[in-house]
């Protein structure tokens, strides 16, 4: 190793997030997760051997500290490079305007606004049942059990969240949860889970997305609406005109709007507003997986904050 071999399990986690200072906190968590849960079940096996010596043992399979940052960093950029669907977007001009519907992002980002409303709905039932129970059974035994479960349940479906979220716009979340030590005693893990930040802004997360969910999908029903009714207005126009389908009672009001002028400049409208739609659906993906991760995910701070 680099420096002087760490000691202890405590020790090799701290190095291994002071050599991955930097990357992605979904990244640190789970290469700490990962190594933590190596490390816990190497020592767990070697019972007649103490921490320090199972470390030096295992140190040669494993790895130091710096030798695996490195090998999470290059599996890292092998991943994405792996992901990534290379395509021609220009960068400038008209091109760029409407070379939104050339990145698949806008595509999955726009599905996820639609989404959005029944993952919020499922998200907020479950946290306001959880938290409802929580309260009313507290004067009962069952009421600590209860709640505890409860709380175990949202890291659960904040990782599930994570990885709908890193498919829909292409953001790194994380693969594990945050490690619970299980050599600290049972009561310390719960009073760790029960300080720690992120299960609070985990439940937050939950409550929030439902009006969040309601935003995201009227925007985006409303923008598909109203830009396809401008783009199909026309084609349904000169249809009923012919009584194509069944449509001989449709016309388009004002009458002015079915003149040979108005009628291309309404395509044109909805074409602008869905290319707009669009970008803006690309935006919300994007700021959307930066809050989501700013609440689900650990920060990368110091082992000794954890």
């Amino acid at each position: 190793m680099n420096r002087s071999a760490p000691r202890s399990i405590d020790q090799y986690l701290k190095a291994l997030r002071q050599e991955l200072a930097g990357e992605d906190s979904a990244l640190i968590q789970d290469a700490l997760y990962d190594a933590e849960e190596y490390l816990r079940a190497e020592v767990a096996a070697h019972a007649d051997k103490s921490e320090s010596d199972v470390l030096e043992l295992i140190a040669s399979t494993y790895g130091a500290p710096d030798e695996v940052a490195s090998a999470y960093r290059d599996t890292e950029a092998k991943v994405k490079a792996a992901m990534t669907t290379p395509r021609r977007i220009p960068k400038s001009g008209i091109g760029a305007f409407f070379g939104v519907f050339l990145d698949p992002r806008a595509y999955t980002s726009l599905f996820f606004m639609l989404l959005s409303l029944a993952t919020g709905v499922i998200y907020f039932t479950f946290a306001v049942t959880g938290l409802s129970l929580s309260a009313g059974l507290a004067v009962l035994i069952v009421g600590i059990p209860f709640f505890l479960a409860f709380m175990a349940l949202t890291r659960v479906v904040s990782l599930a969240e994570g990885r709908l979220i890193e498919a829909m716009t292409g953001e790194r979340m994380p693969r594990r949860p945050v490690h619970l030590n299980k050599a600290t005693g049972f009561w310390s893990r719960i009073g760790n889970m029960l300080k720690d930040p992120r299960t609070w802004t985990t439940v937050a997360y939950l409550l929030l997305m439902l009006p969040l969910g309601i935003v995201y999908f009227v925007i985006a029903m409303v923008g598909l609406s109203v830009s396809l009714a401008f783009i199909f207005a026309p084609l349904v126009e000169f249809a009923g005109r012919y009584a194509w389908f069944g449509l001989d009672d449709v016309h388009t009001n004002p009458a002015w709007l079915d003149t040979l002028w108005a009628q291309p400049l309404m395509v044109l409208t909805g074409v602008l507003l869905l290319t707009l739609l669009m970008h803006l659906a690309r935006g919300v993906g994007r700021l959307h997986a930066m809050y989501a991760k700013a609440l689900l995910v650990a920060p990368a701070a110091p082992l000794a904050a954890q």
